[in-house]
């Protein structure tokens, strides 16, 4: 495939990602999507399209507002950025296809829910429900795009409908137990998170995000329980760890189950 086309979704991924800003700035505070436009939330100044071009304006800027020079927060690009990079990712994995197109909406929507839960600990339900009877609607449509329930094993609409539902059972059931077992030790948003997974990656998919989510969740959970020796704030959500999780699966999911299988 040709640079150019990496670079070409790079640029459409950074424009999602400032977007995702959009959306982790004022769902959480309850606040429309649509208005008011973009504005400096210190001075109120609409912003010119000169200064909404990802990534890019903010380093022109310097990080700084043009009218009132108060500070723009560094999360804003590196979303961007962050985004621009697993939308190339998608790419490589998926080819230039309905599956990618598929794939990225999936990724920002799983950058949303991090970035929010990251900021405000919060697991949004008008993110995950919607969400949910979206990937519900869409389970026997999968393969039609190009999506195997299994990863690269296409299989026909009633098998990608069955493993869905068993992959959102599984997840929801799973960490519904943890949180009854230990209250407080998972809460009921990264019960629902886990069911959505389920349902968007089917089956084996939601296993590997749940694995991956717990071997890089326990290193960072190790580094936490240093700091808190230290004395240093230690507190991290789980959320975060599902969608990054669920990034891997979706990305890589194939690769990880043969290497698995393989082994």
């Amino acid at each position: 495939m040709q640079p150019l086309a990496f670079v070409f979704a790079f640029m459409i991924g950074t424009s999602v990602g400032s977007f995702v800003n959009v959306v982790a700035d004022r769902l959480p505070a309850g606040g429309s999507l649509v208005r008011p436009g973009s504005h400096c939330p210190a001075c109120q100044t609409h912003l010119r399209t000169i200064d909404l071009v990802p990534v890019l304006s903010w380093l022109w800027l310097r990080g700084r507002c043009r009218t009132c020079a108060a500070a723009i927060p560094g999360r804003l690009p590196l979303v961007e950025a962050g985004t621009g990079l697993l939308f190339a990712l998608a790419l490589a994995s998926y080819g230039l296809s309905a599956a990618f197109a598929a794939a990225a909406v999936i990724l920002g929507l799983l950058v949303a829910i991090a970035i929010i839960d990251i900021e405000h600990g919060l697991i949004l339900d008008k993110i995950v429900l919607p969400a949910s009877v979206a990937a519900l609607l869409m389970a026997p449509l999968w393969p039609l795009v190009g999506v195997g329930r299994e990863f690269y094993v296409l299989s026909g609409p009633l098998e990608s409908l069955l493993s869905s539902l068993a992959g959102g059972a599984a997840g929801f059931g799973f960490f519904l137990a943890i949180a009854l077992v230990r209250p407080g030790g998972m809460g009921g948003g990264d019960v629902k998170l886990a069911g959505l997974l389920g349902l968007l990656l089917g089956l084996a998919g939601v296993i590997i995000a749940v694995w991956a989510a717990v071997v890089v969740g326990g290193v960072v959970a190790a580094a936490l329980l240093l700091l808190r020796k230290r004395g240093r704030r230690s507190e991290m959500p789980f959320g975060p760890f599902l969608a990054g999780g669920a990034a891997v699966a979706l990305l890589a999911g194939a690769e990880i189950q043969s290497w698995y299988l393989g082994t």
